[in-house]
């Protein structure tokens, strides 16, 4: 199994119920560690709902999560190393380098399109509506059961 791969099967211990991951990508986060700056690497993920960092330590991992509607500005760049992503998030900078792996062009245009909203999870009770409108849509002919149960299954998170 790759590393990112690896990576983010553990990050996505640390999901919320029915959130998804759009993209994924590894590389160089940058932070600060009793006020000296050090290198974890780790993989960002850009979920539906937010950007969550998570890095495995020798001894446990580091998360950090950065809901959309507190990320004020996004900047990349393209060096000889790989490509960086930067963007400023409740005051605070947050930066990863030498990212050369994983979905990096789906990452940036999902993160682009969702700066500065708020998340739309969706509530039990508005999974549930959608379902039963699905089940509808089944029982009229419009729908196969494929089509229904895959839907149900993406709706519920499964």
């Amino acid at each position: 199994m790759a590393k990112l791969e690896k990576l983010v099967n553990l990050a996505k211990e640390h999901l919320e119920p029915g959130e998804q991951v759009v993209a994924s990508v590894l590389g160089a986060y940058e932070s600060k560690i009793m006020g000296k700056d050090t290198l974890r690497n780790g993989v960002f993920l850009a979920t539906d709902r937010r950007i969550l960092f998570y890095g495995k330590k020798m001894f446990g991992y580091d998360l950090e999560v950065f809901p959309y509607s507190n990320i004020s500005s996004f900047e990349i760049s393209k060096g000889m190393l790989g490509r960086s992503i930067s963007f400023f998030a409740s005051g605070n900078k947050v930066k990863m380098k030498w990212i050369n792996q994983g979905e990096v062009d789906k990452f940036i245009e999902y993160v682009r399109e969702n700066v500065g909203k708020k998340s739309e999870a969706k509530s039990p009770t508005s999974a549930a509506d959608e379902i039963k409108k699905l089940a509808e849509l089944k029982e009229a002919g419009i729908l196969t059961e494929e089509e229904f149960e895959a839907k149900k299954k993406q709706l519920l998170g499964i």
